[in-house]
């Protein structure tokens, strides 16, 4: 087993066998119980700490930035503000491993992240399959400056850096443009970067070889406790097939020592349904191997993207979107292209699976899938969508995975919990409902619901086991000197209302969300300051 992976289950078989008292009252720090006064004090409440372990009764106290005691308290203890946890959860503040958030992050309407908040999410980590730009800095500078309602986790993407490089040519990098891409990544890890994140699945990711993701990742790994997360080749069967696109994930860490994380990860569409058995495989004996090989998940069975990525064959996005709608507008082309999106529309599991989120054109058709469209318009569903893309394409969720597979992936102890979510301005278009709602729907259906999880399963694939995987330090965690990242969870009502008609809809359950310190939602109540900050490399 690799060195950092001993390290990591070490430290976590230690905090799992240590009796609850010593949990709960030996880890506080010496002389805080005698403390006149904290600055919040959470009474009263019950603690699954995200570790794994079993839950324990304790109060938990806050001075600063830092939690400085979880047990209990003297009577006479005192606080600026103290916070009746009584029959709630106290639990550490999620951190979402593949977030959409930047954009909306960087912008003065939307960095407050009150969707995000409010599914209990404290951190996100941004520009992920492969996105983002090549030059960190002015967005790292840009979030700063705008101060976010959330703590920013920075990746520095593939895709962004391979556009600045070579703009979206379909060949390989000559020798002078691949040292150019490694250069930009690191001088991204060195601005504070946390790790690497690819998109092979994404025009210009889409073009490369593993031999130019290994070059990159092997920067990476220059780089302690980095990591490579990636939106996989192929989730489905569109070319290597998604069993060859995670054994490609292997492949790069096996090569670089990098460790790999399999983002969002899925079996897309009736072809490949059922081989979430042949992926836990896999990935299981690569970490048999020693290999630290990891994924993250949103629990839905539905997927969102782009209708060009999911039906138009990489070859005809070569260029850019102009040239790709030359292409469809040359009949001897599109003879070639529309046989090919034929079968990826059958990958999507056909035209009734597809609903489309945005359409300037025609608004009438948000909300409504790519059958209902054709019909109205009297016309083939691939020809609605080739008119479609031709007028600037559109935003999809796709309807096209299997409940088993989602169920059989989120038991496995290697799998985080994401949320894929953007960060819009509510009613600009129809979001995928994961932006408002993927952690509560976890605890809801999958815990409380049909018991798939523990409570500790789900706190701890939401919390402590990403910032384990992702080295975020100091976070994740219920513990003396941790950063005070801390959610009180109503259980009985904890739910995402957010549904696929009406998706932009606030989760409710998550009582109280402190971030650093500072209460963000007090009382289920959005607070008008933010508290966020952005993590980066060693600072």
């Amino acid at each position: 087993m690799a060195i950092n992976a001993m390290l990591k289950s070490a430290v976590s078989n230690t905090f799992r066998r240590l009796p609850t008292a010593l949990l709960c009252i030996g880890m506080a720090l010496p002389g805080a119980a005698l403390a006149e006064d904290f600055d919040i004090l959470i009474k009263g409440g019950v603690v699954v700490d995200g570790s794994g372990a079993p839950r324990f009764d304790a109060d938990v106290a806050i001075r600063g930035d830092r939690i400085v005691f979880v047990g209990e308290v003297p009577a006479d203890a005192t606080a600026d503000k103290v916070i009746d946890a009584t029959g709630r959860i106290i639990a550490p503040g999620f951190i979402d491993p593949h977030s959409h958030a930047a954009p909306g992050i960087e912008t003065a309407e939307l960095a407050a992240a009150e969707p995000i908040l409010y599914q209990g999410i404290t951190t996100v980590m941004i520009n992920p399959d492969g996105g983002g730009p090549a030059d960190l800095k002015p967005q790292i500078d840009n979030i700063n400056r705008i101060k976010p309602g959330v703590n920013v986790v920075p990746t520095i993407g593939h895709n962004g850096v391979r556009r600045a490089v070579m703009q979206t040519d379909d060949r390989s990098p000559t020798d002078a443009e691949q040292a150019e891409m490694e250069r930009l990544v690191r001088a991204a890890m060195e601005a504070g970067a946390f790790g690497l994140s690819t998109g092979p699945f994404y025009v210009p990711g889409k073009y490369s070889t593993t031999e130019e993701l290994v070059g990159l990742a092997r920067v990476a790994a220059e780089f302690p406790n980095s990591f490579h997360i990636s939106h996989i080749r192929d989730e489905s069967s569109y070319d290597v097939g998604v069993i060859g696109a995670i054994e490609e994930v292997i492949r790069i860490t096996r090569e670089t020592g990098l460790p790999g994380v399999v983002t969002h990860m899925k079996m897309l569409g009736p072809q490949v349904w059922g081989k979430s058995k042949d992926a836990i495989r896999i990935i299981n004996a690569a970490r048999a191997e020693g290999l630290e090989i990891w994924a993250d998940q949103y629990p839905y069975s539905a997927s969102g993207t782009g209708l060009q990525a999911a039906l138009v064959p990489g070859w005809a996005q070569a260029g850019g979107e102009a040239a790709m709608i030359e292409r469809l507008e040359d009949a001897e082309q599109l003879k070639e292209i529309r046989p090919e999106m034929a079968q990826n529309l059958e990958r999507r599991a056909g035209p009734n699976a597809v609903m489309i989120r945005d359409y300037p054109p025609a608004p009438e058709y948000v909300g409504k899938r790519l059958d209902d469209i054709s019909s109205l318009r009297e016309e083939e569903p691939l020809d609605t969508a080739i008119e479609m893309l031709k007028n600037g394409g559109a935003p999809i969720i796709s309807f096209n995975m299997y409940e088993r597979d989602l169920e059989a992936i989120m038991r496995q102890p290697w799998t985080m919990t994401s949320s894929d979510g953007s960060l819009v301005t509510p009613g600009k278009s129809l979001n995928h409902p994961r932006a408002y709602g993927a952690f509560p729907r976890k605890i809801k259906r999958y815990v409380l619901d049909s018991g798939i999880l523990t409570l500790e399963q789900a706190i701890h694939s939401s919390s402590g086991l990403t910032a384990s995987v992702f080295s975020i330090e100091d976070r994740g965690l219920i513990r003396t000197g941790h950063f005070a990242d801390i959610l009180v969870i109503n259980l009985d009502t904890v739910s995402d209302r957010a549904t696929y008609q009406d998706p932009e809809v606030l989760s409710e359950g998550m009582d109280y969300v402190i971030v650093n310190g500072k209460t963000a939602i007090d009382a289920g109540k959005l607070v008008p300051s933010r508290s966020g900050r952005v993590l980066l490399r060693d600072h």
